[in-house]
């Protein structure tokens, strides 16, 4: 009976020991977590980013390079301390300059602190094959857009060569990025680019090409300067206008009502207009058609029919109420009037990408021409059109209104190159398409086939 007994509580015995090991979090049986930040592919001068993790702690790591004759330690440590988390950024050895290998291998074991594995800890033991890069791509400018002025555009077509070739755009003043479209043949790009009427100082565009192993050319397009001239205006604010109309499009942008009417009238003017300008920018560029371009053929963007011109582009606008500026703003597209309601009639065919009601600029539709060209019709009264549909040259899209914040029934167009608003007279005028972006496409072609 006493062995029977003895045998039984020491069964029990190694049951509760084994529960212990198996569920104890010392005993955890995870091995270490490794996190390397790269695309396959390394140009052997930046540094890897490298993350081991573990919830027990890490208490020993190793990192060898490996490029088929000869093994190298980038990394080793024995921690007497375990830690959860260590980050390191791995340079590679010295290779010298007659280093020929196209692929590497990194090799990192880690051990962890856990009683797991007879107190030996749970072991990763990750390798990496890395396609070795270090040719930057190669970019050239075959032809732009040679002159602009602050709110203008203009057109650049490049070509970059490069067999892993990540990512291409051209940037403004190191703050503005517009994207490119594929262009009549392989390895040649065109974007539509803008000098932002808000950044009146003009550095450079550039073209900056990276590859997967994060190679990096940067080419300056080359553009001659002009200036602009912009009117400067007085807008009274009534009391009305702040009571009814601002106060309305705070309500409908889902915003608590300021107290103050000076404050109501520029928290609408300043931080719904903010908001409803960045809308624009981003369903312009999620949107706008990124097929290839071979051709380019557009007609100018019409006037509103027997319209009168109430505000430019560029207008400087100053807001007087009760005597006192409360605020400034530059007007970026042109003021048409007509009569109540009047019909507008689309100038080319393209795709509505956008028709809602947005802010300050009431009912507004985005029609997308191609390669990042966009029109805005703002204020409209009513329209049949919806986001998706395609209109033709001629079609009536909508009618004028008084949605949004303006004072009398009137159109707001404005030209959009991928979401930055552009001088729309521009885009108005048959010469200056001709000689800006027509002849510079052309020219390219020409250019890119005798190549």
């Amino acid at each position: 009976m006493k062995k029977s007994f003895s045998f039984f509580v020491i069964v029990i015995l190694i049951v509760v020991a084994g529960g212990y090991v198996y569920y104890s979090p010392i005993f955890e049986k995870n091995p270490p977590k490794v996190e390397v930040g790269n695309s396959g592919y390394w140009n052997l001068l930046d540094s890897i980013p490298l993350k081991i993790s573990d919830d027990t702690g890490v208490k020993y790591y190793k990192i060898t390079f490996n490029d088929g004759v000869k093994t190298t330690v980038l990394a080793r440590k024995v921690l007497a301390i375990p830690e959860k988390s260590i980050e390191l950024k791995l340079s590679p050895p010295n290779l010298g300059m007659f280093f020929k290998a196209k692929t590497v291998k990194l090799t990192i074991e880690a051990v962890d602190s856990s009683k797991w594995n007879f107190f030996r800890g749970n072991k990763t033991n990750k390798v990496l094959e890395l396609k070795i890069d270090k040719t930057k791509p190669e970019v050239s400018i075959i032809r732009n857009t040679y002159s602009m002025r602050r709110g203008g555009s203009g057109v650049a077509i490049v070509k970059i060569t490069d067999e892993n070739l990540k990512n291409a755009y051209i940037e403004f003043n190191g703050k503005v990025k517009f994207d490119f479209v594929p262009f009549y043949k392989k390895n040649y790009y065109i974007a539509l680019i803008a000098w932002p009427l808000g950044m009146k100082k003009f550095n450079r565009f550039n073209v900056i090409a990276t590859d997967k192993a994060n190679n990096v050319t940067i080419r300056k397009v080359p553009v001659y300067t002009k200036k602009i001239s912009c009117r400067k205006g007085k807008l009274k604010i009534s009391d009305d206008f702040i009571s009814n109309i601002s106060t309305d499009i705070i309500k409908q942008s889902n915003d608590v009502v300021p107290d103050n009417a000076e404050d109501i009238f520029r928290y609408e003017n300043d931080v719904i207009r903010a908001r409803n300008v960045k809308m624009i920018k981003a369903v312009s560029r999620e949107y706008m058609d990124r097929s290839e371009v071979d051709s380019f053929s557009l007609y100018p963007f019409s006037r509103l029919a027997k319209s009168v011109i109430e505000a430019g582009f560029c207008d400087d606008r100053h807001y007087i109420y009760h005597h006192k500026q409360i605020d400034e703003v530059s007007h970026m597209g042109l003021d048409m009037a007509s009569v109540k309601h009047a019909p507008i009639i689309e100038s080319n065919m393209g795709k509505v990408i956008f028709y809602n009601y947005l802010g300050i600029y009431g009912n507004a539709i985005i029609i997308d021409h191609g390669m990042g060209l966009q029109t805005l019709y703002a204020h409209t009264s009513s329209s049949k059109i919806r986001v998706g549909d395609n209109v033709r040259r001629g079609e009536v899209i909508a009618r004028t209104g008084s949605t949004g914040g303006v004072m009398g029934d009137h159109l707001h167009f404005g030209v959009l190159v991928q979401g930055i608003e552009v001088n729309p007279k521009e885009w108005m005028d048959k010469t200056w398409i001709k000689t800006r972006i027509t002849n510079v496409i052309n020219s390219a072609k020409k250019a890119i086939d005798s190549r």
